[in-house]
């Protein structure tokens, strides 16, 4: 029987966190995705901590336009956030999404933001 669409993610997802954990000089950049919205933190695992967060329902980041432009802004306001908190370098957790479209562009934008991955 075929793994439903939550079941695939979850697999996926653990097969990724074997490998990626994050320090505290290299941080762990998660990526949530629903529906509407997108939320991205910068996790230390090692001290069990949220660096820094942002989301699409944040109220300073108000961008009118489609999920993926909305998910280019926030990785910038992440990156943003994570350079005043003297972060550059994370290792990037897509957290068994595929590297596509909201996901791909939330990436691109904390690239363009000044974060190392």
């Amino acid at each position: 029987m075929a793994f439903s669409k939550q079941d695939r993610r979850n697999k996926i997802k653990k097969r990724i966190r074997k490998d990626i954990t994050g320090t505290s000089s290299r941080p762990r950049l998660a990526v949530y995705r629903s529906n509407k919205e997108i939320y991205a933190q910068i996790v230390d695992d090692v001290a069990g901590k949220t660096l820094v967060a942002a989301s699409s329902r944040d109220k300073d980041l108000s961008v009118d336009g489609n999920k993926v432009e909305k998910s280019t802004a926030v990785g910038k306001a992440l990156a943003e956030k994570a350079l005043k908190a003297g972060i550059d370098t994370i290792s990037f957790d897509r957290g068994g999404y595929l590297y596509h479209g909201r996901v791909k562009s939330l990436a691109e934008g904390a690239r363009e933001g000044g974060l190392k991955f």
